[in-house]
C-alpha cells in the first residue's frame, strides 16, 4: 500500500524540523559583544573575554584605560607580518618582506575607534576589529583581530590578514561574526618593531602544530623606542 500524501507531507516536516535542531546545535555560539564602531564595511567592538574568571581577579584587564590615539597609532604601525615559508621556501627563495599589518587609511580608523573602545571597555572584555574591501557582490578581502591590556602589556591577536573571503551559497557569514577565528589557514607570521619590547610567549606542542604561535603578539609597553606608553586605567 503507497503512503497517503498527508503521511509524506508530516514526514517531511518531521525531518524538516530535525534538520533545522540540528543545525542549531551544531552551531557555534554567538559571542556576546558592544559596537563600538560599525559601517557597511568595517566594525570596531567589545566582545566578553571567557578567559577572565569572576573568582580570579589576577585574569582581570586593565580595563577601562584612557591611550591616545597618536600612541595606539604608533603601536599598531610598528606591527608587521611576513609570509610563512618552510625552511625550503626560505632556502630557495629567502625570507618574504615584511608588510605592515594595516594600510594607512586602515591605521586611521582603527586607531581612534580602538582608543574610544579601551576607554569603555570592562576588564572582562577584549576589543576586536573587522576591516573588510568588497570585490566582488559574494567576496571580500578581510583583516580582522583584537586586543586587550593586561597590567602594562598589550595582547595583540590577528585572525584574518588580506583573506579573501567568499560568503558561502548557503548564507551563513563566519568572518563578521568571529573577527578572532580564522576564515582559512594563517599563512603569516607576525613581527612587531621594537623587538626589545616582545615578551616572548611559551606554547605548548598543540599550538604548534596547529601554526597558532606566530598569530599573537605580547607588547611590554614599557620597552617602546619612544618611552613608556602613557595609560590611565579608570577605576
Amino acid at each position: 500500500m503507497k503512503p497517503s500524501t498527508g503521511s509524506i507531507r508530516f514526514s517531511f516536516c518531521i525531518l524538516t524540523v530535525c534538520f533545522a535542531a540540528l543545525a542549531v546545535g551544531c552551531g557555534i555560539p554567538m559571542v556576546p559583544y558592544r559596537a563600538v564602531y560599525e559601517d557597511p564595511v568595517n566594525y570596531v567592538r567589545l566582545e566578553w573575554d571567557q578567559t577572565v574568571l569572576p573568582e580570579w581577579p589576577p585574569s582581570a584587564h586593565a580595563h577601562p584605560t584612557m591611550m591616545s590615539v597618536e600612541d595606539l597609532a604608533h603601536i599598531l604601525d610598528g606591527i608587521s607580518v611576513r609570509e610563512h615559508r618552510i625552511w625550503l621556501q626560505t632556502w630557495l627563495q629567502g625570507e618574504a618582506p615584511l608588510e605592515p599589518v594595516f594600510r594607512p587609511e586602515e591605521l586611521a580608523l582603527v586607531s581612534r575607534q580602538v582608543a574610544a573602545a579601551l576607554a569603555e571597555a570592562q576588564p572582562d572584555e577584549r576589543v576586536t576589529f573587522y576591516l573588510s574591501q568588497p570585490k566582488t557582490s559574494v567576496k571580500r578581502i578581510i583583516t580582522s583581530g583584537g586586543l586587550y591590556l593586561h597590567g602594562k602589556e598589550l595582547h595583540f591577536t590577528l585572525g584574518n590578514w588580506q583573506v579573501l573571503y567568499g560568503i558561502p551559497t548557503y548564507g551563513m557569514i563566519y568572518d563578521r561574526r568571529y573577527p578572532l577565528r580564522a576564515t582559512a589557514a594563517k599563512g603569516f607570521d607576525i613581527f612587531f618593531h621594537p623587538n626589545e619590547a616582545v615578551v616572548e610567549q611559551h606554547h605548548g606542542f598543540l599550538d604548534t602544530v596547529l601554526a597558532n604561535t606566530r598569530d599573537e603578539l605580547v607588547i611590554d609597553l614599557t620597552k617602546m623606542n619612544a618611552g613608556p606608553i602613557a595609560l590611565l586605567v579608570e577605576r
